[in-house]
């Protein structure tokens, strides 16, 4: 089972749950005040190293997750 963000509007939390694919856009209840809380959008970032050992991403993946770039040798992150 994937694990997915939710943020919940009323306490400002962001939490994750393990939950089926299934379930994934439904409503959660926050583990705080336990009113109903969103999905938020993940980003992620998937690195492999080259035959040299340099970090390069994974093809599909758009690089660095903070700024898209191919490398973070390129942003500075």
């Amino acid at each position: 089972m994937p694990i997915y963000e939710y943020f919940c509007p009323a306490c400002n939390l962001s939490f994750e749950l393990l939950r089926p694919c299934s379930q994934a856009n439904e409503k959660a209840a926050c583990p705080s005040c336990k009113k109903a809380a969103g999905r938020k959008m993940s980003r992620f970032a998937s690195f492999t190293r080259s035959g040299s050992g340099e970090s390069v991403p994974v093809a599909g993946t758009g690089g660095c997750a903070s700024c898209g770039a191919s490398s973070c040798s390129t942003c500075g992150q």
